[in-house]
């Protein structure tokens, strides 16, 4: 994947100077909060506890968080990085040891971070302190994402606007249904 010479010097210094200068107290943090978010458990448990606890605006913000949630995985994971193949950040960028433990796969786009948002963003509507309390980790495991050496700022950008169409085409594709049930 080729993108513009401005793009590339964008992420290569974002990328750096994330990578560099956020204090280790603070990287394990941003970790612990990825490694939560690893296979969608934080967002899957957060489904959970409003389904459990918040009664009928709970239940449907849970299910058009994890309907969005998959829409964006599909779209991010499934379709643009078997498309994209863009490789990860140059490990010579990262100067920690987190950027041995990275995926293989395509850089472009986040996935961690489509996920995450389009989880945010599907549940704010319904219930909008649930969707506030949400977008602390999401915004948590964007920073990750750089931070760690895994994606390029680029990629992160990409992995949320693919959350927000993925939240955007949920909650309009549920209104489109509902209008037409019987």
């Amino acid at each position: 994947m080729r993108l513009p010479t401005d793009v590339h010097e964008v992420d290569r210094a974002l990328t750096q100077r994330a990578a560099g200068r956020i204090p280790p107290v603070v990287a394990k943090a941003l970790s612990a909060v990825e490694e939560s978010a690893e296979s969608s458990k934080l967002w899957c448990g957060a489904a959970a506890a409003m389904a459990w606890r918040g009664g009928w605006r709970g239940r449907r913000a849970a299910a058009a968080g994890v309907v969005a949630m998959g829409v964006a995985q599909l779209a991010s994971n499934g379709l643009c990085k078997q498309l994209a193949e863009r490789p990860r950040p140059p490990t010579e960028w990262i100067p920690h040891d987190e950027v041995a433990d990275r995926p293989d796969s395509s850089s472009f786009p986040s996935g961690h971070t489509a996920a995450a948002v389009a989880f945010t963003a599907a549940v704010a509507p319904t219930w909008p302190a649930a969707g506030a309390l949400c977008a602390v980790p999401t915004a948590l495991v964007a920073v990750e994402r750089v931070q760690s050496g895994a994606h390029y700022p680029s990629d992160v950008a990409a992995g949320a606007a693919i959350g927000l169409a993925g939240a955007w085409l949920t909650r309009h594709a549920v209104a489109l249904f509902l209008r037409h049930w019987p």
